[in-house]
């Protein structure tokens, strides 16, 4: 059983994403180096590997902007919003609607985000083959949940101005990727795409659902704290990861307190040690968290209404 961290001095960066983002770019350039070169592609794995961490960090901004959080300037806000979406084959808009549900309806059958694992009618071997796919081709499932969740009967969105900022976000994204697989293919430097994007935007996409799992999946409390895991290491290499995905690790507290920045959110840590019975001290590491989701991938469920529907038969 996890135990209950001390409270101590966390590394703390409202540059968090900015330094990302340049470690991203620094690796970009070192990965295209040694492609360039003659040397062994076994070089290239070490910084595969680490452009996507760096991806998966930048991920976790996209959802800052959501919130607003990003950037101090609304307009830069929504330009890197949707920058990072296209990137990610994700409509910023269509993200920012479909997580207020996960945010308002957190762990209920109306949280988009969730399905199908708060929904206790949902047959288990169906969300056994859906973790499976997610934690496998995440950068292909995550875009498609968005969309059913735009395109399904009874959306929860509604907004006629929402939905045509959506229709334009997916039109600009093929047209972007039009253009960049066109290029790619005129210059012939699908090696460089393959090493330098498609790879780590793979790895990248798997580790962001990792993410969520470790976050939510498995969890069947009703509180925030109860049906949500927190990481707060206590060794340099934690607090190395906390920093570069933006302090996420302390999602309880970005669930308690939605209006402040990532930077903050390793200020409120006391707020998510627990005081009832169903509720579980931070997680000293991923690899702490991660073992305890092994556990209940052979049944996976989020939300308290899987104990009211247990007890109604």
């Amino acid at each position: 059983m996890n135990t209950a961290p001390a409270i101590t001095t966390h590394w703390v960066s409202r540059s968090a994403f900015q330094i990302v983002v340049f470690l991203f770019l620094f690796t970009e350039i070192a990965l295209g180096a040694v492609l360039h070169s003659s040397a062994s592609l076994w070089w290239a794995v070490p910084l595969v590997l680490l452009a996507s961490h760096l991806m998966h960090g930048a991920a976790v901004g996209f959802h800052e902007a959501t919130h607003g959080l990003l950037r101090k300037n609304r307009r830069f806000n929504e330009f890197d919003g949707v920058l990072l979406g296209i990137l990610s084959f994700t409509s910023f808009s269509l993200y920012r609607a479909a997580h207020q549900t996960h945010h308002a309806y957190f762990a209920t059958e109306r949280d988009e985000e969730l399905w199908p694992f708060v929904f206790t009618k949902a047959p288990r071997w169906v969300r056994i083959l859906v973790a499976c796919i997610e934690l496998t081709l995440g950068l292909v499932y995550t875009p498609l949940l968005f969309l059913r969740s735009f395109l399904r009967k009874g959306s929860p969105i509604r907004s006629q101005k929402v939905r045509r900022r959506i229709w334009s976000e997916l039109a600009l994204m093929v047209v972007v990727w039009i253009g960049i697989i066109a290029a790619v293919s005129y210059w012939q430097v699908w090696h460089y795409f393959v090493w330098m994007y498609l790879a780590p935007a793979f790895i990248a996409g798997n580790l962001q659902s990792w993410r969520k799992y470790v976050e939510h999946v498995g969890l069947t409390g009703s509180t925030v704290n109860s049906a949500t895991r927190h990481i707060v290491a206590e060794g340099w290499a934690g607090r190395l990861v906390a920093t570069t995905l933006l302090h996420e690790p302390y999602h309880g507290v970005h669930h308690l307190h939605l209006g402040i920045p990532h930077a903050e959110l390793p200020h409120h840590v006391a707020e998510i040690l627990p005081v009832t019975a169903d509720e579980r001290p931070p997680f000293q590491s991923y690899r702490s968290a991660m073992l305890d989701v092994f556990r209940s991938l052979g049944d996976p469920r989020v939300g308290a209404q899987w104990h009211r529907n247990a007890k109604q038969r």
